[in-house]
């Protein structure tokens, strides 16, 4: 296989010249979004530039317990960046979407670094940290998808709620109806996309592989397997969110936090 071919800082400057295209097109248009693109790029690529240099300490490092203190680093800023997009406050709801993210997270790891991939050390952050990544980036959209889906129905249906709970239903009952329906909106984008990898698109990893060396079939394995652990993690961690943020937004009697619904909806 041929070796990386790297990409010189010039190529890539000049590749960024074809940003013109989206920005012309936000000014025939009006969009009104080149400031916010602005930002978020030279964020991106700041961001970008201080991982790839921490990363690189990481790796010769490569020490367990600043391993699993940038994991934590990593499920703390996920959990913020959660709820923040999804407009909720954090006071009622960290505690539930941390859990949940740690629930989906922590076990998966475990499993495919101790027993599928087996790297010496175990705890190599070349595989540790790119995987967790990987998991929790897929993760954030279907949080931030489920929660404001499972709050917004609380403002758009609040009557059929009110009406089960009239009808003497529990607190569970009541909001299974919402809860199915975060869920199924939350992780329809990622069947859609198990339903279209290979024929359509091809995942970045699978691409990262291959462009950096490896054979076809090890990206196909490893791709395969991160497909299953980003389905299992979306839906483990999800549903653990929302059983916790039920219990700790929602009391005994039926009543919700008003200031869940009303930054929900907004």
């Amino acid at each position: 296989m041929q070796q990386v071919i790297d990409i010189q800082w010039w190529q890539l400057g000049l590749f960024s010249l074809t940003l013109l295209l989206p920005f012309a097109i936000n000014a025939l248009y009006q969009l009104n979004i080149g400031k916010e693109a602005v930002i978020g790029l030279i964020r991106m690529v700041v961001q970008l530039l201080l991982v790839g240099l921490y990363l690189e300490y990481l790796f010769t490092l490569n020490n367990l317990w600043v391993n699993l203190a940038w994991l934590l680093v990593m499920l703390l800023i996920g959990s913020s960046a959660i709820l923040s997009k999804a407009r909720l406050p954090r006071r009622p709801l960290f505690v539930a979407v941390f859990t949940g993210l740690c629930a989906g997270l922590l076990p998966l790891l475990s499993f495919v670094t101790l027993v599928i991939i087996q790297p010496t050390p175990y705890y190599h952050a070349q595989y540790l940290i790119p995987l967790a990544g990987m998991l929790l980036g897929n993760s954030l959209n279907a949080n931030i998808v489920c929660l404001q889906h499972f709050f917004d129905a609380f403002k758009t249906r609040w009557p059929e709620y009110e009406a089960a709970l009239s009808l003497g239903a529990q607190v569970r009952d009541a909001t299974l109806p919402f809860v199915q329906n975060a869920l199924q909106k939350a992780l329809a984008p990622i069947l859609a996309t198990m339903a279209t990898t290979g024929l359509v698109s091809l995942p970045g990893m699978m691409t990262g592989q291959i462009l950096g060396g490896a054979s076809p079939m090890v990206a196909i394995k490893y791709q395969v397997m991160i497909m299953i652990a980003v389905w299992v993690m979306m839906s483990v961690s999800i549903t653990v969110c929302l059983f916790i943020a039920v219990r700790r937004v929602i009391s005994p009697q039926g009543k919700l936090n008003s200031g869940c619904l009303e930054q929900g909806t907004t």
